[in-house]
C-alpha cells in the first residue's frame, strides 16, 4: 500500500512539475524584488516561507484529490466492462472530452461483442444442425452396409471408415457444446471401471482391425465426474493411440502410491519433445499431425478444456519412435455431489 502511494505521488508530481516550477519561480521573484527594496531580511524569509507553505498546503489538498479519483478509477476497473455511466465527474473540458471518448468507445465495443456473440450463436446453431442431418446420411449406409450377404473385406474397410466419420462428427457436436453457456455437467459418484469400458468397446472393433492389443487392468476407483463427458475424453485418448500406432499394445492402469490417476500408455509413434508444451493447443498438430495429414489439433485440446471444467486435469509423457504415456488425474475439489 505504501508503495502504492508513494508511485501515485511521483506520477502526481510529474503531472504537476510545470505548476511546480511556476511557483517556485514567482516565490523567487518575490524574494529578490523585496530585497532590492532594502526590507529586511527576516521579512523576506518570512514571506518567502508563508508562500511555500501556501503552496505545500493547496498541493496537499490537491494531492488528496488526485489520489481518491485515482483509487476509484482502478476500482471501476472491474465493472467498467458492464457500464461506464460510473466515471468520476470530469472537473474540466479536458477530462471531459476524455470521459466521451472513453463512453464512446465503450459502446462501440459491446455493439462489436453483441455483433460477434450473434454471428457466433448463428454459426453454432448451423453446425449443429448440419452435425444432426449429416448423421441420417451415415445411419443410412452402415444399414446398407449390414444389408450385404457377402461382407467381404472391402466391407470391412468401409465400416472401419465409416466408424471414424461417425466419430469426428461426433467431435464436432462435442466441440459446439462444450463451449455452450447451457452445456450441463452432472457430477456423481462412478466406477471408473464402467466408464472406460464404454470406451474399450466403442473402440473395439478398430483395435480387432488393427490388429493392437489391449492390455486392460480392472480399474477398482470410485470417482466424481460426469459420465458422459469423462467417456468422450476417454474415447478421444484411445482414438488418438490407435490412430498412431500400427503394431503393439494399449495398456490402460491406474497408477499406484494412491492417486486417481488413469494411465492410458501406447507403443506408437510418440511426440516429439519439442512438440509436447503445446499439444493442448487449439489447431495444434505438431510434426506427427503434418507428416501423416491425421490429426486435427483438436482432441487434446477438448479433452483439456473439458477436463479442466470438471476440476480434473491431464498430463502426457512421450518420446518419439517409443509411445505414449497420457494420465487423467480425477482428484477434484470440494463440489456438490447430485
Amino acid at each position: 500500500m505504501k508503495n502504492e502511494s508513494f508511485n501515485v505521488f511521483l506520477w502526481y508530481l510529474r503531472q504537476r512539475m510545470r505548476e511546480l516550477l511556476v511557483l517556485i519561480l514567482f516565490s523567487v521573484i518575490f524574494t529578490v524584488v523585496f530585497y532590492l527594496h532594502n526590507i529586511s531580511t527576516e521579512a523576506v524569509i518570512y514571506a518567502f516561507a508563508i508562500c511555500l507553505f501556501m503552496g505545500m498546503l493547496l498541493l496537499a489538498a490537491d494531492f488528496f484529490v488526485y489520489f481518491r479519483k485515482i483509487k476509484f478509477l482502478r476500482r471501476m476497473q472491474s465493472s467498467i466492462t458492464i457500464s461506464a455511466e460510473e466515471l468520476p465527474e470530469s472537473r474540466n473540458l479536458l477530462e471531459r472530452e476524455y470521459a466521451s471518448l472513453i463512453k464512446k468507445l465503450h459502446e462501440d465495443k459491446a455493439k462489436n461483442i453483441t455483433a460477434f456473440d450473434n454471428e457466433k450463436s448463428g454459426l453454432i446453431d448451423y453446425f449443429t444442425m448440419w452435425v444432426h442431418q449429416i448423421k441420417t446420411p451415415i445411419a443410412a449406409m452402415r444399414l446398407l452396409m449390414q444389408s450385404e450377404d457377402e461382407p467381404g473385406e472391402h466391407m470391412e474397410e468401409l465400416s472401419v471408415e465409416l466408424f471414424k466419420i461417425e466419430q469426428y462428427v461426433e467431435m464436432v457436436l462435442q466441440y459446439l457444446r462444450s463451449d455452450s453457456s447451457s452445456t450441463d455437467y452432472v457430477l456423481r459418484e462412478y466406477n471408473l471401471d464402467d466408464i472406460v469400458r464404454q470406451a474399450v468397446r466403442k473402440y473395439a472393433k478398430l483395435f480387432i482391425h488393427k490388429k493392437i492389443r489391449l492390455d486392460y487392468r480392472d480399474l477398482n476407483c470410485s470417482v466424481l465426474t460426469d459420465e458422459k463427458w469423462t467417456v468422450f475424453v476417454i474415447e478421444q485418448i484411445l482414438s488418438n493411440g490407435l490412430k498412431y500406432t500400427d503394431k503393439g499394445e494399449i495398456r490402460i492402469y491406474m497408477e499406484e502410491y494412491g492417486t486417481k490417476t488413469l494411465v492410458i500408455e501406447d507403443t506408437g509413434i510418440g511426440i516429439k519433445s519439442e512438440d509436447l508444451p503445446r499439444v493442448f493447443e487449439s489447431g495444434f498438430t505438431g510434426y506427427n499431425g503434418r507428416k501423416d495429414k491425421k490429426s486435427t489439433g483438436i482432441g487434446l485440446y477438448l479433452c483439456k478444456r473439458i477436463l479442466k471444467k470438471l476440476s480434473h486435469s491431464i498430463s502426457i509423457e512421450s518420446e518419439a519412435g517409443k509411445g505414449t504415456k497420457v494420465r487423467i488425474c480425477f482428484d477434484t475439489v470440494r463440489v456438490e455431489i447430485e
